[in-house]
């Protein structure tokens, strides 16, 4: 019995193994063709489960980790690299940024184009009266004023009008010398013409010396008028004075034409020709507003102040215009020949000594990439530069957000603004161009609490010592 029983279990093993080889050849004769395809796939789904994602900052892409997290530098949330699909390779002095890290930076660019250097210049002045409208009365002959017909300053006279009487011997003389030579004016004109040219050196009006030939006797007293038409502005005199030939008797100027003096530095004086417009308005006269040309520039500069004056001319009629007003002047000028030039704006400028650094975007790729280069810059024109040498036009430049590409170069240690030849730099931070490990992290954050603890010791001993000061340091030297 126990033989048949070990030969039945034998054939059934024996009918089961080949049942299953049947059917394993039955499936593999239904399923030939997808069964090529299925290792495939198998080994492209372990090839992408193998390979690490990448992870790294928007704003600083040398941060590298294998995990997600924040980005050392600046903390922001790291994002996979490969969202950022359209990198390509690029030169090294290159700056690669993300379009999200140039949004977060707000980056804008210019495109570098000609234009006609204009600059609104707004200066400071004073009124001034002109100088060329000024009177200085002098007493050509000594005497004595015996009578004043303008008695203070500001009265306002018109040419030929009184405004002294004054008694003179030498003028006598001179009158009787010209009585004499009257009687002889046929047979010696000579005398005749040098004794009546000796009062116009006096500045006696012709009309005056037809009455003194007219009259029988010479004047005891005698009148000065005003060579000009104007205000008096000074008086030097009074009645009584004994004056001497070249004393001075009185000041007139004429206001019905005045100048406006405008206050340029040194900076200022490219733009500012004579013919500019300009137009300026008065404190003391509100809601007026002047108009006027630059007529003349000093040529010189005043060691005291650093500026030289630009001169406008414009009429003052009714005396508006007073001498010693405030004046506020926009000038709106070009440069010589109003030429053409290349211009970009001053935000798109890194200074650093005596070098200008701009970021040049490179054409033609994908990824935005910027290149630093040096350029020579020309004048200033309000919100624009011009630029003699560097770049040329229709090159598209990063206009904003220039300092935080400029710092993500330093990072990366490419050229520039304060390291032009490029190379590692230190700031405190890690600029090495991978991510800091967690034990570097944890490392910062030991000495940083080290630090902490240590000024927060030396307050609170600060703090016992001015304790000490006020009395009071029995507790605290006992704690």
């Amino acid at each position: 019995m126990k033989n048949s029983k070990y030969n039945i279990g034998k054939k059934e093993f024996i009918a089961a193994l080949v049942i299953f080889s049947v059917g394993i050849m039955i499936g593999i004769f239904f399923s030939g063709s997808s069964g090529s395809e299925k290792p495939i796939t198998q080994n492209v789904q372990g090839a992408e489960q193998g390979a690490k994602q990448i992870w790294t900052c928007s704003m600083h892409p040398q941060i590298r980790q294998d995990k997600p997290g924040s980005c050392p530098i600046c903390g922001m949330d790291l994002i996979p690299l490969a969202q950022n699909k359209e990198t390509e390779e690029a030169d090294l002095r290159e700056i690669q940024m993300t379009e999200s890290a140039m949004k977060l930076a707000d980056v804008q660019t210019y495109v570098v184009q000609k234009g006609i250097p204009r600059k609104e210049l707004r200066l400071q002045g004073e009124v001034k009266a002109d100088e060329r409208n000024i009177a200085a009365l002098t007493a050509r002959f000594g005497g004595r004023i015996e009578k004043l017909y303008v008695n203070y300053t500001g009265q306002y006279v018109r040419k030929g009008q009184k405004i002294a009487a004054i008694y003179s011997p030498d003028l006598n003389t001179a009158q009787q010398e010209l009585l004499d030579a009257v009687k002889y004016k046929d047979s010696q004109p000579s005398l005749y013409r040098a004794a009546r040219n000796k009062l116009k050196l006096w500045e006696l009006t012709d009309q005056q010396i037809d009455n003194i030939e007219k009259n029988t006797n010479p004047d005891i007293y005698f009148d000065i008028l005003s060579p000009i038409s104007g205000t008096v502005t000074r008086r030097d005199v009074a009645v009584g004075t004994y004056v001497k030939e070249g004393s001075p008797l009185f000041e007139i100027i004429n206001l019905q034409r005045v100048w406006v003096l405008l206050d340029a530095y040194e900076s200022d004086l490219p733009w500012i020709h004579t013919g500019d417009e300009v137009s300026f308005s008065i404190p003391a006269i509100p809601g007026k507003t002047f108009a006027g040309k630059v007529s003349y520039i000093d040529p010189f500069i005043n060691p005291g102040t650093r500026v030289a004056q630009a001169r406008v001319e414009i009429n003052n009629p009714g005396l508006l215009l007073k001498p010693g007003m405030f004046v506020n002047a926009v000038l709106s000028s070009g440069n010589a020949g109003e030429m053409q030039a290349l211009l970009i704006p001053k935000t798109a400028i890194l200074w650093t000594g005596k070098r200008s650094i701009v970021y040049v975007k490179v054409p033609h790729r994908k990824t935005p990439s910027f290149v630093f280069r040096e350029v020579t810059l020309g004048a200033h024109t309000g919100n624009f530069y011009v630029v003699e040498e560097g770049l040329q036009e229709g090159e598209e430049i990063a206009s904003n957000g220039v300092f935080k590409i400029d710092a993500s170069a330093q990072l990366l240690g490419k050229p520039s603004m304060m390291n032009p030849d490029g190379g590692k730099t230190s700031t405190g931070h890690n600029h090495g161009g991978k991510a800091m490990t967690d034990e570097e992290m944890k490392k910062m954050n030991r000495t940083e609490n080290v630090i902490s603890a240590g000024a927060e010791k030396e307050e609170k001993q600060k703090n016992e010592t001015m304790k000490c000061g006020a009395g009071k340091c029995g507790a605290a030297m006992k704690k």
